[in-house]
């Protein structure tokens, strides 16, 4: 959960104006409280959403002056995150294409949410491709789903594959009933009620469209 929540909590507070070291501070900080203080069982206990739970706490965090105390200062104590896992932009800041966006640090953060939710899943998919010896046809029908740019015609993957239309269509159903059962999976641990998975689902959908 934390390798989720990082990002985009690290957005929100690059875009509350804090620089990228101050910022990766006040994540490693916050998250070192939060676990500490086993936070989350308090989380688990109580009806709502980890997303928002987080991002309520976080704010109050930024806004209080203990985080003078519990910030972990680069080169002392433990990361709990290792900041050789982030990606490159995430080591120099919020790109600078998203500073002058004009949604706001709240908008920013669910938009990392869902991007970092849906790379952890098709991360997942990926290994249990790889496990079986098929990270070529992992690669190919990702190109499939809906969000890939640039994407090659079904015909042409069929070809590359060496597999009939009919072939790749099964291929692509199983690929993406995986795809969604992991993705259920990886939000069913984010809510205190199962029946909150398919809203969850639905608000997923709705931030990555907008």
């Amino acid at each position: 959960l934390c390798r989720i929540y990082w990002r985009p909590l690290y957005a929100f507070a690059c875009r509350q104006g804090y620089d990228p070291e101050e910022a990766r501070d006040l994540t490693q900080g916050f998250f070192q409280l939060l676990l500490t203080r086993r936070d989350l069982d308090i989380a688990r206990k109580e009806k709502g959403r980890l997303r928002s739970y987080l991002l309520v706490s976080f704010k109050h965090f930024l806004g209080g002056e203990r985080r003078k105390e519990t910030t972990i200062k680069r080169g002392r104590g433990q990361w709990l995150i290792p900041l050789e896992e982030l990606h490159a932009f995430e080591r120099a800041g919020v790109p600078s294409g998203e500073l002058v966006d004009s949604s706001s640090a709240d908008r920013l953060y669910q938009r990392r949410w869902a991007s970092t939710l849906i790379e952890h899943v098709l991360k997942r998919l990926k290994n249990d491709y790889r496990t079986t010896g098929n990270a070529f046809l992992f690669d190919s029908l990702k190109l499939l789903l809906p969000d890939e740019p640039d994407a090659p015609s079904r015909a042409e993957i069929a070809a590359r594959l060496g597999m009939t239309d009919n072939a790749l269509r099964q291929a692509f159903y199983r690929f993406r009933h995986r795809y969604q059962m992991l993705l259920r999976e990886e939000i069913g641990h984010t809510v205190a009620d199962p029946g909150e998975i398919e809203d969850e689902l639905r608000h997923l959908i709705t931030v990555l469209r907008s």
